[in-house]
């Protein structure tokens, strides 16, 4: 197993909708093998395949809920149903939220706060998650990079404008822009 360089905001693989995965073998298990790896360097509560450069529907998720219980694996070709969202603007002390293509920051966004996610794990066998809270926020934000979006694209006008700023001053959004979990110094 291998910690992968984990691609910023502005790395082409991460604006485009990823491709389905039509088999799973060797190459794809070691693929699912370092996302874990890199998702627990980082560390993170969820990380998906574009995040480390590669443009597939896979994406690995992690958690420990309040009683300390463990939520962790992995969904390849998820589809993903939430439901619809409570009007209204996030609280940002209940609502933030974080990512590792855009390490060190957390804004307020406005997630469902149910949904149920279907696919397949690494020995093709059906998978179903229903959940609420924060791992329905977790499935929503790691599906969306499958879609080619990254959560700042979801931020209102104002904290989009703030994001601009620190991708300018980080010399981020351009293709290529990585870091390395473990090493280097980013405080995602």
């Amino acid at each position: 197993m291998a910690v992968l360089p984990i691609r910023i905001m502005g790395d082409p693989v991460l604006h485009a909708p990823a491709a389905r995965v039509d088999v799973i073998d060797d190459e794809v298990r070691q693929l699912v093998a370092d996302m874990f790896e890199t998702m627990d360097a980082a560390p993170g509560v969820g990380l998906a395949a574009p995040q480390v450069g590669v443009g597939l529907r896979i994406f690995t998720y992690t958690y420990e809920d309040d009683e300390g219980l463990p939520w962790r694996g992995v969904v390849i070709n998820p589809e993903l149903w939430i439901r619809p969202l409570e009007p209204g603007y996030p609280d940002p002390d209940d609502e933030s939220e974080g990512c590792l293509s855009f390490p060190g920051e957390r804004f307020p966004l406005r997630r469902s706060e149910a949904a149920l996610l279907t696919g397949t794990d690494l020995e093709g066998q059906a998978v179903r998650i229903e959940v609420t809270g924060w791992r329905a926020r977790i499935l929503q934000h790691e599906f969306d990079h499958l879609d080619g979006i990254l959560y700042v694209d979801r931020l209102d006008e104002e904290d989009s404008r703030v994001v601009a700023k620190i991708a300018k001053k980080r010399k981020w959004g351009k293709p290529g822009a990585s870091w390395m979990p473990g090493v280097d110094d980013i405080d995602a």
